[in-house]
């Protein structure tokens, strides 16, 4: 299956082990980026070992077959290449850019990493000693509470309650077992989406690929693990988090639908047309007319999962009760008064135009193909996403946003006087 994309096109092969390729030419530029996703985000995590993946992916650099932490770092510096590991909430990610003579050695470099890392202990120690401390550190930033205290509150033991990083207690409960036991359980070659841009031909790609990956073979015994998540049945509810701030962070959440809803790319342009730049609703009505807010925006991200569209605020304490009230009142319009064209219009422009420019570099274009296949959106998903965005009407607005933005979840972090008196 091939599609466009600018001048290039995107070939999409399956190996006889099971490993979904995508490749794509561009012959501008001397480099070549490559992004390989796994299933294994901390999606595919127990509360109990929430930050597994965050961990895993900062020791899979750390040592492979016949390499030190060092000398990967030495082979990876001789070249001027990157390389590097990461984990989301619906993936694991490993990414490497390089110019084109150097990609095949790098590429090798990555398979070995991927395939034999060897965790050494000491370096997961010292990743979890990193780990808490970042934990601590969030704990002390007002956004992040407000965030987390709304998370958790939404999502309650999905796996989406938490971040990446999980919480003091399960980070400091993980070992170097439990990382080896998700490495053996989730990598594996029918759970990988290798995704090639760049000065290289599919054919070349291909050839490198099956060198490196073709005689990785998935356990014969042992299936692809199956999620299998609690239904999200959370009634909305309020969370209030005293804090000594100069601030208060007011954050509504409302539970949206997964990527693959009809009702995604409407959601999609609420949250731009609400809390998207300088001349978003928000922007404008809070911070510039009535000067409520010191930062004001929304966010719904692309998830395999139900989503979670929020807005938020940091205002100051003497503000936040009627900050709050008229936060509510400007997501409440988008049930009851349907956007005039012109508004619909800006934003369908802003979103699409943003849209194009994440798509300038082979990195951002191969991260974007990679990711659209691995959620199961498929890379077509490219084409559907900018013909959903430009077909949303005013109907389709109003009509969505009265199923998903009616009663919010709420979270409130600062003085306590200030966010005690701000609810109803």
């Amino acid at each position: 299956m091939t599609t466009s994309l600018q001048k290039s096109t995107i070939h999409r092969t399956v190996l006889n082990n099971g490993i979904v390729v995508l490749m794509a030419e561009n012959p501008t530029a001397d480099i070549v980026a490559a992004r390989i996703f796994v299933r294994a985000g901390s999606c595919y995590e127990s509360q109990e070992q929430a930050g597994l993946g965050h961990l895993l992916s900062t020791v899979l650099t750390k040592g492979c077959d016949g390499l030190s932490s060092l000398e990967i770092a030495e082979r990876i510096e001789f070249v001027g290449a990157s390389l590097s590991a990461d984990t989301t909430a619906d993936y694991f990610l490993v990414s490497l850019k390089t110019v084109t003579a150097d990609f095949g050695e790098i590429l090798s470099l990555a398979g070995r990493i991927l395939r034999s890392p060897t965790f050494p202990e000491a370096e997961v120690e010292l990743e979890k000693r990193i780990a808490l401390q970042d934990i601590r550190s969030q704990q002390e930033q007002p956004f992040t509470v407000a965030v987390d205290k709304l998370r958790l509150s939404m999502y309650q033991n999905h796996p989406y309650a938490l971040s990446v990083l999980g919480t003091e207690a399960s980070m400091s409960s993980l070992n170097r077992n439990d990382i080896v036991q998700a490495h053996q359980t989730y990598f594996r070659p029918d759970n990988v989406v290798i995704s090639i841009v760049g000065r290289i031909t599919p054919a070349n790609s291909m050839t490198l690929v099956e060198e490196i990956f073709g005689d990785w073979q998935a356990p014969v015994d042992q299936p692809v693990p199956k999620l299998n998540l609690p239904n999200l049945q959370v009634q909305p509810q309020s969370t209030i988090t005293p804090l000594t701030t100069q601030q208060s962070i007011v954050t509504l959440g409302y539970l949206g639908p997964s990527a693959d809803s009809h009702d995604y790319a409407a959601l999609k342009l609420m949250s731009t047309y609400l809390g998207n730049g300088l001349s978003s609703r928000l922007f404008v009505e809070l911070r510039e007319k009535r000067g409520l807010a010191y930062e004001v925006s929304a966010f719904y991200p692309t998830r395999l999962f139900p989503a979670s569209f929020v807005v938020y605020m940091g205002t100051a304490p003497e503000n936040t009760k009627i900050a709050f009230s008229g936060l509510k009142a400007e997501v409440d319009l988008l049930s009851s008064v349907q956007l005039d064209e012109d508004s619909l219009q800006t934003a369908k422009n802003k979103i699409l135009g943003q849209y194009a420019l994440g798509k300038q570099t082979n990195a951002q274009i191969a991260q974007l193909y990679g990711w659209y296949e691995i959620l199961g959106l498929g890379i077509d998903f490219d084409r559907k996403f900018q013909e959903m965005i430009a077909s949303v009407s005013a109907v389709d607005v109003i009509e969505a946003a009265y199923r998903y933005l009616r009663e919010p979840y709420v979270s409130l972090v600062g003085p306590q006087k200030a966010i005690t008196s701000a609810l109803p």
